[in-house]
């Protein structure tokens, strides 16, 4: 389940993007969400007898679709990054409410400590 500093209403599957209160439940990854209907069909597409395997199957998803397809696809992804950053955002708080350095987030995420502050100190001091 989400942590308590999510915020419910914020909280939406990141593949269909139905939000928490739209769905029975959600399972939490690493700054996603899956809703029980999701989770449902991909237990059906799992279940499926694999198809035989054909250069197409093999192309991203992408190589076949409309322009305005692609393109209406782009804001559901967008919706998605903004949810995974909002968690980050909220996990990296976490650190530093622990006393974590700034250099140590920058290592954990590949990144140097100054990177690690500009993206998500918000006005805090340096250290």
């Amino acid at each position: 389940m989400p942590s308590s500093t999510d915020a419910p209403t914020a909280i939406r599957c990141s593949f269909c993007l139905k939000q928490a209160p739209e769905v029975e439940s959600l399972i939490s990854g690493p700054g996603i969400y899956i809703c029980n209907e999701c989770v449902h069909a991909c237990v059906e597409i799992l279940n499926q007898k694999p198809a035989s395997d054909t250069a197409e199957q093999r192309l991203p998803r992408w190589q076949s679709m409309p322009d305005e397809e692609v393109l209406s696809v782009l804001p559901r992804i967008a919706a998605v990054a903004t949810q995974v950053e909002g968690s980050l955002q909220r996990w990296v708080g976490e650190a530093r409410r622990r006393g974590t350095s700034w250099a140590r987030i920058g290592t954990a995420l590949a990144i140097s400590r100054q990177s690690a502050w500009e993206r998500f100190s918000h006005g805090e001091a340096d250290d």
